[in-house]
Order: structure tokens, then sequence, then C-alpha cells
């Protein structure tokens, strides 16, 4: 796949950029050529993030970062049983959990909720960073919803991060889940303060919160052009007969 003549390789992480001294010179290169690729189209063409991340798996398919960002674009792709196939080499070659939470995920993708929440209550979460059971508890959330079971979402994502004033990178992601979860069993006026909360802590926009938030008020954004075309059509001023040109 074309590489554009703005991307050098240097771009990777360093820790990436070390697991690559492993390879040859040119062939770390070109490695991190479609790793930057991978990243640069993973959020705005899913596919295209794939189509690099397949290209850097065939070069070096025994590096763990290859494997991860693989995972993380068959991911973003809704491939997700390749998504998990790719997670549970990187954590074999790594030993660590980080990718335990986005691993139940795709469990959720697979329409296996229960797994994803056996995964919820193992050891390997208490082993993960703040953000990491964040997510975990997330994921959670999002399994007993699949399940039906709308009550316990809520409860699951009840926490001391929730309920905490101090705004993490999650905390928008958290609380905008929590306002939704509240929506779903008709906790409107709940809802509309967790939304409002999550448009406080939503600095890079990385949720919908603002557009809830003005749909629970009422408020609609009609597009000036849209309204414009909308209009009906003047009648004709060119005769006095009534018939239109």
């Amino acid at each position: 796949m074309p590489i554009p003549e703005d991307v050098t390789g240097d771009e990777i992480d360093k820790d990436v950029r070390q697991e690559l001294q492993s390879l040859p010179k040119t062939l770390a290169e070109d490695v991190a050529k479609n790793l930057v690729m991978v990243a640069r189209l993973i959020d705005e063409d899913p596919e295209g993030a794939y189509g690099y991340s397949k290209v850097a798996l065939r070069l070096a398919s025994r590096v763990a970062a290859v494997r991860e960002a693989a995972g993380f674009a068959a991911y973003a792709s809704q491939k997700y049983a390749e998504a998990l196939a790719e997670f549970r080499a990187a954590r074999r070659m790594t030993g660590t959990v980080d990718l335990w939470p986005v691993m139940a995920d795709c469990e959720r993708g697979l329409g296996r909720p229960e797994k994803a929440l056996d995964m919820a209550g193992a050891p390997e979460v208490h082993k993960l960073d703040k953000a990491g059971q964040v997510e975990m508890r997330l994921v959670a959330a999002g399994a007993r919803r699949d399940m039906g079971q709308l009550d316990a979402a809520i409860v699951t994502l009840q926490s001391p991060e929730l309920a905490s004033n101090s705004v993490q990178p999650w905390t928008a992601r958290l609380r905008y889940a929590y306002a939704d979860a509240l929506l779903a069993v008709g906790r409107e006026s709940e809802a509309r303060e967790w939304f409002a909360k999550a448009v406080e802590a939503d600095r890079d926009g990385s949720t919908d919160a603002s557009d809830r938030l003005a749909e629970l008020d009422g408020v609609e954004f009609v597009d000036a052009l849209d309204e414009s075309e909308g209009e009906p059509e003047k009648p004709s001023q060119d005769d006095g007969d009534g018939d239109k040109d």
C-alpha cells in the first residue's frame, strides 16, 4: 500500500521504535511507516488502517507492537474475532494485562457478554492501572446492557471515579455512559444532569454529550441550507392567470 512522502516512520512512539530495533534497519523503517499509517487512519478510515496493519503484520508478526496495532485496526473495523486473536498474541509476547479491557469488549462484539463479565471479575483486573480499571467498568456495564440488565449496568458504573470532581482522560466517557444508562431506564432528569457533567469534562469532544443534552432540552439544530431548501416555492408573478411557467 502506498506511503505518503511526509511519513518517515520516526513519528512512532519511542517504545515501539525500540521494539523494532530487533529487525534489520530497512525492514524496521518499512514496518514503522505502516504503523504510522495505522495510527493516522484508524479513527477516520478504519478499513484503510486495517490494510496497513496487515502489511506490517506480514513484515513483522513477531513484534508485539505490530500485533497490538493489528488488533486495534481489526477492532476499529469491527473484526472482533481477528482483533481478539491479535490482542491475545500481543499479551502472550509482553506478559502485560493492558489489553484486558479491549479483549473483553471483543467478547461483547462477538455476542458473548457473559464472557466479558467473567473477564471483568478476573484477577487480571486488579493489575490494571486506574484508566484500565475504568475501561473495564465501562465494558462490564455495556455487557450488562447487552444482557438486558439495565439496572445492573447503572450500579456497575457507580464508583469513586464517577463521583470524583477531578477530570481525567476517561471522566467524560464514564459520565456519558452513566447518563445513557440512566436514560435507558427512564430516569431522564438524572440523565440530563450527568450528560451536563459529561459536557463539562469533555474537553476534546470525545463524546456527543452536548448533542444528547440539547436533545433532552428540546433544542433542534437545523441546517440553514436545508431550511432554505425546504421553503415552499413562491407563486409565479409573471402572469395573473394562476399558471406557472
